[in-house]
């Protein structure tokens, strides 16, 4: 077998709908194979994979086991020669594996590839493509300069080497991913994916970053930041510097002053009403229970030209592909406007305004 995609869920049931329909679409035409580890959902999530998607391969954790160990738990039953570590809110492009693919069969030692991610809205996530988190490139982030944390020698559309990938999306050789022994248990959420790029570099290997291809990632979904957000991203990180480099007091101290630092400034998730004046169709067939649970004239349209300001995207991907929904999307960022998708053969449409608010699903009844 080629490929393996495992993707680990915890109570996003809609966007792995969503997430797993994308993914069916882009591996038709490749041997591969789905995995869904479940870490213990209370929403109807499982019940959904096994009737919708019997052909997956459903793990049902009886507890939440964290990212690191609930992703090791899916590789250890994967049996492609690939194996890509896909989050549930994400949506990927029919193309996308089979660029992976042809890129990655031209390394020699190869590491973990990463592609472009961009959130709801269209906009490049920075944490696509990093560097390692040094003392001074972790002192500095705390007080708002990221340019050492990030890496910032490859523009976002550019491929090339980098340090560190983002856990969201992190494609690589399942033997490289056995031979470093996975994600590092020791981290519950965050932090894991610096610590597996790192010691990828460490084994040899080289990371690339892959900005031909671009993956709308709903950040925020998966791991929604709550009142403990800082602390676990901190501590992770203090977890990462006591494993891999010398004692270091200055570091200890930044940690416990970052946690307290994003904590008090942190970004809440939001419930703001957005104002929406029209709302677009994008599709060749008006839906009309979409127009009723809208309560609204759905305006109808084949391609997206000219867009007014508070206006709502909706694709159909029933008359377009995931490909184009995601060109659209990232070729109308910084318009005002918001986007939702309405999955095939689907009864419900959601999206992500921005990276910090929950995401939104309607359902058409």
């Amino acid at each position: 077998m080629k490929l393996s995609i495992v993707i680990l869920n915890y109570n996003v049931r809609y966007f792995l709908e969503l997430c797993l329909k994308s993914v069916q679409t882009a591996i038709s035409d490749i041997d591969a194979e789905i995995i869904v580890v479940d870490n213990n959902s209370e929403d109807d999530s499982c019940e959904m994979v096994k009737q919708l998607f019997p052909e997956v391969n459903l793990i049902e954790n009886k507890t939440n086991f964290g990212f690191s160990k609930g992703n090791n738990v899916g590789v250890s039953q994967a049996k492609g020669d690939y194996i890509c570590i896909l989050n549930p809110d994400t949506v990927v492009a029919e193309d996308i594996f089979f660029k992976l693919l042809k890129f990655s069969e031209e390394k020699e030692k190869l590491g973990v590839v990463g592609c472009k991610l961009i959130n709801g809205s269209g906009v490049f996530l920075l944490e696509s493509k990093r560097n390692i988190p040094y003392v001074k490139a972790a002192f500095k982030k705390i007080f708002g300069n990221s340019n050492d944390y990030y890496a910032n020698h490859l523009q976002e559309n550019e491929v090339g080497p980098v340090d560190v990938l983002v856990g969201a999306f992190m494609f690589l050789k399942r033997d490289v991913y056995n031979i470093i022994e996975g994600f590092d248990e020791d981290y519950f959420m965050y932090g894991e994916d610096i610590d597996l790029s790192y010691r990828v570099l460490k084994a040899g290997y080289d990371n690339y970053y892959y900005g031909r291809s671009s993956v709308i990632h709903f950040k925020g979904e998966s791991t929604l930041k709550d009142k403990f957000y800082a602390r676990r991203f901190y501590g992770a990180m203090q977890i990462f510097y006591k494993k891999h480099f010398k004692k270091n007091v200055l570091f200890d101290m930044l940690v416990w002053l970052g946690i307290r630092l994003v904590y008090v400034f942190r970004k809440m998730p939001t419930n703001q009403q957005k104002k929406v004046s029209h709302y677009i169709f994008i599709s060749n067939i008006i839906n009309e229970k979409l127009e009723a649970v809208l309560s609204k004239k759905v305006i109808l349209k084949q391609k997206l030209d000219t867009i007014e300001k508070h206006t709502e995207v909706i694709f159909n991907a029933n008359s377009c592909s995931y490909k184009e929904i995601i060109e659209m999307i990232e070729g109308n960022k910084d318009k005002d406007v918001t986007f939702k998708i309405l999955p095939k053969n689907s009864n419900f449409v959601l999206g992500s305004d921005d990276a910090i608010s929950r995401g939104e699903v309607i359902i058409l009844k």
